[in-house]
């Protein structure tokens, strides 16, 4: 006959149930995984269906008592590093979105918005291309494999317990956040380049045929000259999203290694 006490099935849920917490966060923020039209219900499947293989692979958890203080800790750090290795790859496509909108402004495209399907809110049209192309290539490249073996392996750097996420790890999330605006305008800075030369073109034209309507010339030729750019400025972008991506990772790997 199987005896068991309380204390042994206390340890037996907290060894699933804190990893499924921290799996569950980074799934609720990542990209592909978050997506609007994904399902609660199907991430938190996956989450589960993650946690069992490699719960019995993980370091041994703490013997805590889950409503505990120490309890309710661990679960906030948790929460914090799945959230935190998550939000680092969004980041990524929020900075293809930021690039989108700034060259769509630039060509005359800022008007033109449409409903994102992967955040359920309206954005401009160019930069939900940029996203839409961007997830292509992150699956293509297999992204969503890499970023859950990210996520497994950040439990051997950064074991469950209630010292996780200090203050060291939340200043460099905070500095990270700085790669909206950096990869933004490493996205769109050729295009916008090239557009800034366009309307320099028609600021000498301006001055040297004042009669000239630039209001009914330029906005034409400039979304034309815009969607040029747009087309023969893919290789580009594609570099430069394949570039932030391997920084995003190599930042969650860093993230959560060992200090």
């Amino acid at each position: 006959m199987i005896n068991l006490d309380v204390s042994q099935l206390q340890h037996w849920i907290s060894a699933l149930f804190w990893p499924f917490v921290r799996i569950g966060a980074c799934l609720m923020m990542a990209p592909v995984y978050g997506a609007s039209y994904v399902p609660r219900r199907l991430r938190i499947a996956l989450a589960g269906a993650v946690t069992l293989p490699i719960a019995p692979l993980l370091p041994p958890v703490p013997d805590v008592a889950l409503l505990s203080v120490d309890g309710v800790i661990i679960t906030l750090q948790q929460l914090l590093i799945g959230a935190a290795l998550g939000f680092a790859l969004q980041l990524v496509f929020d900075a293809l979105m930021l690039g989108g909108q700034l060259l769509a402004n630039g060509m005359g495209l800022g008007f033109a918005f449409n409903l994102d399907p992967l955040r359920g809110v309206t954005t401009p049209a160019l930069g939900q291309l940029y996203v839409v192309l961007g997830t292509l290539v992150f699956l293509a490249l297999d992204g969503h494999l890499a970023l859950l073996n990210t996520l497994v392996d950040s439990f051997r750097g950064l074991p469950i317990g209630t010292s996780g996420f200090d203050a060291v790890r939340a200043r460099a999330m905070a500095d990270w956040g700085g790669i909206l605006f950096l990869g933004g305008l490493r996205v769109a800075l050729p295009g916008m380049t090239a557009l800034l030369v366009i309307n320099l073109a028609f600021g000498v034209m301006s001055r040297a045929a004042p009669a000239l309507n630039l209001f009914a010339v330029g906005l034409p030729v400039t979304l034309v000259f815009g969607l040029a750019i747009v087309t023969f400025g893919m290789p580009t972008m594609g570099a430069a999203f394949t570039s932030l991506l391997a920084d995003a990772f190599d930042f969650t790997r860093a993230l959560t290694a060992t200090h």
